[in-house]
């Protein structure tokens, strides 16, 4: 009976074994050069691109901006992803500017004008849930698909989506310049219609795919800048 209850006892103070590291479920193998290199060996690159106001437009203007947009689509060989992200309007860093320039005012009155517009602020952006938008355009490119691979090597390759492929430094080289070219072309027609478009680098894309995946703790938990992360050998 006292080894059983030895037994349980021991059981109940020994820790818990850690689970599999939630990066096994992601497809991301690294982030690099501004490349986003997935398990499966194919890469990604993501653009930024500014939205237009198409009802404001004059009709002359929006038939200008939809034959670009079909000449664009109709120019692709390759598939792209379009993706909208909408989240709450995050107003802190502007309150925190408000709240510093409000100590820094030596006038009262316009010290009391700042508290006023500070509470206004916040209540429009609470009570009318603005939110805010990004369009990114995700550019993919396989290099499996121009080596034209046999029906059981692609199998192969499928049935292993958990081996990360490290990409040697040269072979990384030239397949990174083969997405440099489609980028080039998808950003020339993007800015046809007339749209601002920018890559995400190596920093931004690691906030963004962050916020993705912690979208709570990603507002209060802020990411060091990754020139700065040490790493263990």
């Amino acid at each position: 009976m006292a080894a059983a209850t030895n037994e349980m006892q021991s059981k109940k103070l020994a820790k818990p074994k850690p689970g599999p590291s939630t990066t096994r479920f992601l497809d991301i193998a690294e982030i690099r050069d501004d490349v986003v290199v997935l398990k499966d060996g194919t890469l990604r690159a993501v653009l930024l691109v500014s939205s237009i106001n198409f009802a404001l437009k004059s009709e002359d203007e929006q038939e200008a901006i939809i034959s670009a947009y079909v000449s664009f689509l109709n120019a692709l060989d390759h598939p792209i992803q379009i993706v909208v992200q909408s989240r709450k309007l995050n107003i802190e860093k502007y309150l925190f500017e408000l709240k510093d320039r409000e100590k820094a005012q030596t006038n009262e009155l316009l010290r009391a004008q700042i508290v006023d517009y500070q509470v206004f602020i916040k209540e429009l952006v609470e009570l009318g849930e603005i939110m805010s938008k990004r369009f990114y355009v995700v550019v993919p490119f396989d290099p499996f698909t121009a080596k034209r691979k046999g029906f059981f090597a692609r199998i192969g390759e499928i049935m292993r989506p958990g081996v990360a492929i490290k990409l040697r430094e040269k072979q990384f080289q030239e397949r990174k310049a083969g997405l440099t070219l489609r980028l080039n072309n998808i950003i020339g027609g993007l800015s046809s219609m007339s749209l601002a478009v920018s890559q995400l680098d190596t920093q931004t894309l690691i906030e963004m795919y962050y916020l993705v995946y912690n979208p709570q703790t990603g507002e209060t938990q802020k990411l060091v800048d990754v020139d700065k992360l040490q790493l263990e050998p």
